[in-house]
């Protein structure tokens, strides 16, 4: 069965121009043509109502071309909407966070362009997690007890460089040797894709515990040695 563009994109759900402009993306093949007239097929219906549906998970369509192009299996759905939209903590305005925090706004948007404070979202107003409460008041003792602010900014940028890059290896190790695996072990989809799930969320958890971990060890080590130093 062959459409022309109206009924297709009746028969979908979305308007003439939504299908044009998935079209000129390249997230639906180009249709077939007769003169002045295209034909779409039942590809084309299919292909705009996956794409819907993953719309309506809060995919991107960078995510949505992924899926379409057989680069994200349908099993990664669920780990994919875990990352992109995580449980959703409690957020506060910049205005919020600072009233709570006893930081000035301006001082905080420095921070924001350092990179050491992140919206949660991209909303018309950003707002930020309230657990950033607890960092912010973390630096203030810090400041409080005499370490200059600009050092410690420029400590804070060093750090989150690191984590940054160190981050980045650690889902290049998770999707090689734990997604991967698990899709090529076979079984059904909704197996796979609740084992992802659930392999994610427990190495969330515990990539935090090891970070957290190591660095007060780490951080016990070097005030040792500045104090071996420091008698020598």
């Amino acid at each position: 069965m062959e459409y022309r563009i109206e009924q297709l994109a009746r028969a979908a759900g979305v308007p003439v121009d939504t299908v044009r402009f998935y079209q000129g993306k390249g997230l639906i093949p180009a249709p077939r043509r007769e003169g002045r007239v295209t034909w779409y097929t039942e590809q084309h219906l299919d292909r705009l109502r996956r794409i819907r549906e993953l719309q309506q998970r809060g995919f991107t369509l960078t995510v949505i071309r992924r899926f379409l192009e057989g680069e994200l299996e349908a099993s990664d759905e669920a780990l994919v909407a875990a990352i992109t939209h995580p449980s959703a903590p409690e957020t506060l305005t910049l205005d919020e966070l600072s009233e709570r925090s006893g930081v000035a706004v301006p001082l905080l948007k420095s921070l924001e362009q350092a990179g050491l404070l992140v919206a949660a979202d991209a909303e018309d107003e950003p707002r930020y997690p309230a657990s950033d409460l607890d960092s912010l008041a973390a630096g203030l003792k810090l400041v409080e007890a005499g370490v200059p602010l600009p050092d410690l900014m420029a400590l804070g940028r060093e750090h989150a460089d690191s984590v940054e890059a160190t981050a980045r290896r650690a889902v290049e190790l998770f999707d090689r040797h734990v997604r991967e695996r698990i899709q090529a072990a076979g079984g059904s989809q909704e197996d796979a894709e609740r084992r992802l799930l659930q392999l994610f969320e427990e190495l969330l958890e515990a990539s935090g515990t090891l970070v957290r971990a190591h660095f007060e060890r780490t951080l016990l080590r070097a005030a040792r040695e500045h104090v071996e130093r420091s008698r020598s």
